[in-house]
């Protein structure tokens, strides 16, 4: 799914703004860093996974969640659609075609630092427009902290508390919580799934990450039998 035109031009001119893009690794693979790196998907998809930002990888290729991280999510849903493992990159690739993908900013950070709240502000309505017109679901995983608390940017106190307040729930990574979001005259109520990032420097869950993932995907009824609608 490509985005609009218009919206593609409000990117375009928030990048112009923004300091701290990834330039020398945009050169490197000859890509403009102004060009936001939207994965989207199946509008009507069951399931959206909602990320941090994009990383070298992703530039390389123009497409979220290709790097280390999504890598991991991906051959998680391959086995859980396909009951069997597979490190084919097309295939891993092909494998994210029934969901929906989206990052909190479009672009690679230097040194892969998470952005700035000012940056995820200056942002987030052009996101959420992304998210609520481009998607009609109301299921999302989040992945990593980052990721989660985007969901309180620009909400009432008492929704911004409640969101914090449930990352520091012990079960927060099996629980969910409901939030509405809403974006020039359209509004949905969305659940939250949380999972850690699947970063090697997460040394604390990483290792439970696929399975934590599994069994989301299995709450969600995303398994053997699963089809696209």
């Amino acid at each position: 799914m490509a985005i609009s035109a218009a919206l593609r031009r409000a990117f375009r001119a928030q990048a112009k703004q923004t300091d701290g893009i990834d330039l020398a690794v945009y050169s490197h693979f000859d890509k403009d860093p102004l060009e936001p790196i939207i994965g989207l998907g199946d509008p009507h998809a069951p399931l959206a996974f909602f990320g941090r930002d994009p990383g070298r990888e992703e530039v390389c290729h123009g497409e979220p969640f290709i790097g280390s991280g999504g890598q991991i999510v991906r051959k998680v849903l391959y086995r859980q659609l396909h009951g069997e493992s597979t490190s084919d990159f097309e295939a891993l690739r092909g494998v994210g075609r029934p969901f929906f993908w989206i990052n909190t900013v479009p672009y690679k950070p230097l040194g892969n630092k998470a952005w700035s709240m000012a940056v995820k502000r200056r942002v987030h309505p052009l996101m959420r427009e992304l998210l609520l017109k481009g998607w009609q679901g109301r299921d999302v995983v989040t992945l990593g902290r980052e990721a989660f608390l985007w969901f309180a940017i620009y909400q009432p106190r008492e929704v911004r508390r409640a969101l914090e307040a449930f990352w520091q729930r012990e079960d927060r990574f099996t629980a969910h919580i409901e939030v509405e979001l809403s974006e020039a005259g359209v509004a949905r109520r969305l659940r939250l799934h949380p999972l850690p990032h699947p970063s090697p420097l997460n040394q604390v869950w990483f290792k439970r990450f696929p399975e934590l993932l599994r069994a989301r995907l299995e709450a969600l009824q995303i398994g053997a039998d699963f089809r696209p609608a």
